[in-house]
């Protein structure tokens, strides 16, 4: 399998400390910057790409990873999630707001014919 995508967004809960919302929000935000026309044009299934799903939070362990890849509109979706993200305590109040990170890689086998160049390099190289 190659990377052809890598996806970055960041989501937070601002009143419920809710980490499954935070990460769904950083989901949603890095989907919202992608489109994939590379189905289409080489006429390739969407089921023969791999989703790959990074989530970070301050607690990995409250991010309901499967409700995450239920959010993964293509691709055979795989979530984990790993210490990151930040929590801020409002000092006034003492009330938490989550920040979750999400990275999303796409993956898809190699196919035939295709060349990786370098920007700049030489085509007939």
């Amino acid at each position: 399998m190659r990377r052809f995508i890598l996806e970055t967004g960041m989501g937070n809960d601002l009143h419920g400390r809710d980490y499954t919302k935070a990460a769904g929000r950083a989901v949603e935000a890095a989907l919202r910057r992608s489109t994939l026309p590379i189905f289409a044009t080489l006429d390739i299934a969407h089921d023969d790409m791999d989703v790959r799903v990074t989530i970070g939070a301050q607690h990995p362990d409250r991010v309901d990873t499967a409700a995450i890849a239920r959010l993964l509109p293509r691709g055979r979706a795989s979530v984990t999630a790993g210490h990151g993200g930040l929590d801020i305590t409002n000092p006034e109040s003492g009330e938490v707001t989550v920040i979750v990170t999400a990275a999303i890689e796409a993956f898809l086998p190699e196919q035939a014919g295709w060349r990786l160049t370098s920007r700049g390099a030489d085509d007939n190289a």
